[in-house]
C-alpha cells in the first residue's frame, strides 16, 4: 500500500496563495488517479479536486473551480494543489488520497490510501 505525506501547512490572509504537496512512497502512483479532499470542523470530508493517472483529466468542486489547480509529477511520485485567491471558507484540514484506479473520481470511497492531512487556515 502506498504511503502519502501531506505538506504545506499554512496560515494565509484572504486573497493569498498556498501550495500543498503530497509525496508518495512505498509504490508508484503513476497508474492511479489522485485527489484532494478537505474537512472543516463539524463538517463532512468533502471533495476538492482530482487528477487522472497521466494528468490528462482534472475535475474540481464548484467552490474551488478557477482558484485551485491540481497537478502531478509522476517522476517525483508527487501531487500538488495550488490554491489561489483563498477565502476564509477554505479553512480546513486538507487530505491527499490515491484512488483505486486511474480515472478521476469525486467519491471518497474510491480512494484507498490517505495522507495524514495538513491544516490550512485563511484569515479574513
Amino acid at each position: 500500500q502506498v504511503q502519502l505525506l501531506d505538506s504545506g501547512v499554512g496560515l494565509v490572509q484572504a486573497g493569498g496563495s498556498l501550495r500543498l504537496s503530497c509525496a508518495a512512497s512505498g509504490r508508484t502512483i503513476s497508474n492511479y488517479a489522485m485527489g484532494y479532499f478537505r474537512q472543516a470542523p463539524g463538517k463532512e470530508r468533502e471533495f476538492v479536486a482530482t487528477i487522472s493517472w497521466n494528468g490528462g483529466n482534472t475535475y474540481y468542486a464548484d467552490s474551488v473551480k478557477g482558484r485551485f489547480t491540481i497537478s502531478r509529477d509522476n517522476a517525483k511520485n508527487t501531487v500538488y494543489l495550488q490554491m489561489n485567491s483563498l477565502k476564509p471558507e477554505d479553512t480546513a484540514v486538507y487530505y491527499c488520497a490515491a484512488a483505486l484506479w486511474g480515472n478521476t473520481s469525486t467519491r471518497k470511497y474510491d480512494y484507498g490510501s490517505w495522507g495524514q492531512g495538513t491544516q490550512v487556515t485563511v484569515s479574513s
